[in-house]
């Protein structure tokens, strides 16, 4: 998944990179025709107008009555034009005429540039030497929209020239299509970044994140653990996947489920049936009534045993074959503290254990009441074995952060060093002093499988001075 993110972070920043350069070049480029095509309509204009003109030049005079006549006609006009976007009521295009030497002679911009030489300029320098004359010009070199178009053309009489004509025009009078198109340029290249963007924010949440959830749930079942199926969204193929994944897992599990439940029943079976069998055989012999009733309770002991053995691993097996809590919900430790009390008094008493019950104020969690409670049961059966007369047994339960912790604590001999690793393994038991009965050694492995349900931990260690302590953490 990391290789994935790190692909998906490169094609990122390249479509990044490549929407800025289109947004680059789409604008630079519509600036650059929006301003080819005004100069080309200056181009026309100021042929025109040197034709209208070239027609008055009398005795190789340029006259200009004529021309100042309809051009301030021209400019006087009240009309109101809308282009796209742009209102327009006046005319955005000025003249101004020089003589042979560039001088200005005429200027329809309120005589703005009567009288300057303009030879310096390429309008008018080109212009005079029969070239093509245009140039650009900020009127104010700080303000990049103060920028003017001049186009100059030569005015001749008998192919001499006599003179030049420019037009101009501000940039800014057509500025305004190039900022409303830019807008339209920026929404696109926008809508359809966004339009990449949530479509990859919807393949992670539809595709990578559901595989990387069910890579993790594939992980924790290899290490044997008994994971909830997640929450994959509602895309269909990860939700097939997932199902498929569960199923397979459960199908498998099954398999080796029965098959290592056959092997540990019967080799746990053995040695009672045996037993069972020898003592069957001997009574068929004629013996001593006290031998007989011997051998009668040895069977009775072995088929207690066996019926022990059998109830223990129906009630661990249907544990072990449930992925999840069927029931859940808040539980009072009070309640459930002074419960585990009133059930084991009768086997409290005879030993005169005093069982205290520490608990945090208002606290409670999550969990399967009936489950944790056969849990505390079976630990606090094995400390009540295990503790001598008059001795203290303490439940306590408390919050550490989002944690609930859990401890059982006894003042008995505690676990041989050489069974501390081993005191949640099926059929794995010591022996106890106050019971003639051997254990299952299906108790511990009990509880542990109810705490894995509750997705959390257990463990049984010595006290330093004496005893033994359970502690759960969910």
């Amino acid at each position: 998944m990391r290789l994935t993110r790190l692909i998906v972070l490169v094609m990122a920043l390249v479509t990044s990179i490549g929407f800025f350069m289109l947004y680059h070049y789409l604008t630079v480029d519509l600036e650059n025709q929006t301003f080819q095509a005004t100069e080309e309509s200056l181009v026309d204009t100021a042929h025109l107008l040197a034709g209208v003109v070239e027609a008055d030049i009398s005795e190789g005079e340029i006259q200009l009555e004529s021309l100042i006549e309809s051009l301030s006609a021209a400019h006087s006009r009240k009309f109101e034009a809308q282009i796209f976007k742009l209102r327009k009521n006046r005319i955005g295009i000025h003249v101004y005429i020089t003589d042979k030497t560039g001088t200005v002679i005429y200027d329809s911009n309120n005589g703005q540039h009567l009288g300057s030489d303009m030879s310096k300029y390429n309008d008018v320098l080109l212009a005079l030497q029969d070239r093509y004359a245009a140039r650009s010009s900020r009127l104010d070199e700080n303000n990049p929209n103060s920028s003017v178009f001049y186009i100059g053309v030569p005015l001749k009489s008998d192919s001499e020239i006599i003179g030049s004509l420019t037009v101009y025009k501000r940039q800014s009078d057509v500025r305004a299509f190039i900022t409303s198109r830019k807008s339209w340029i920026s929404l696109s290249v926008t809508m359809i970044a966004l339009g990449i963007i949530v479509f990859t924010i919807a393949v992670f949440t539809w595709i990578f994140r559901p595989i990387g959830k069910l890579t993790t749930y594939a992980i924790a079942m290899t290490r044997g653990e008994r994971p909830e199926l997640p929450k994959l969204g509602r895309g269909r193929e990860v939700n097939t996947l997932g199902r498929a994944l569960k199923d397979m897992r459960e199908s498998l599990d099954g398999k080796s489920y029965v098959e290592n439940y056959t092997q540990i029943l019967t080799h746990e079976l053995k040695s009672p049936l045996a037993a069972i069998r020898a003592s069957s055989e001997l009574l068929q012999e004629d013996m001593p009534t006290q031998q007989r009733e011997k051998f009668l309770s040895n069977i009775s002991h072995e088929v207690a045993r066996s019926q022990r053995l059998i109830d223990g691993l129906l009630k661990l097996s249907h544990l072990e074959a449930q992925p999840q809590l069927s029931i859940k919900k808040l539980i009072n430790p009070h309640e459930l503290a002074e419960h585990l009390k009133q059930t084991h008094s009768h086997r409290l008493a005879p030993k005169n254990i005093d069982f205290k019950i520490t608990i945090d104020k208002e606290i409670q969690f999550s969990g399967d009441p009936d489950l944790l409670d056969a849990a505390l049961s079976n630990l606090l059966e094995n400390s009540i074995h295990f503790s001598p007369e008059d001795s203290t047994i303490e439940l306590a339960i408390r919050k550490d952060l989002d944690q609930t912790i859990i401890t059982l604590t006894d003042q008995g001999s505690g676990i041989p060093d050489y069974a501390l690793g081993r005191v949640f393994d099926r059929f794995y038991s010591l022996s106890k002093p106050s019971s003639s009965q051997k254990s299952s050694g299906l108790g511990l492995a009990f509880v542990k499988e109810i705490i894995n349900l509750h997705h959390g931990t257990i463990t049984l260690e010595n006290l330093p001075d004496q005893g033994t302590i359970a502690t759960i953490t969910l």
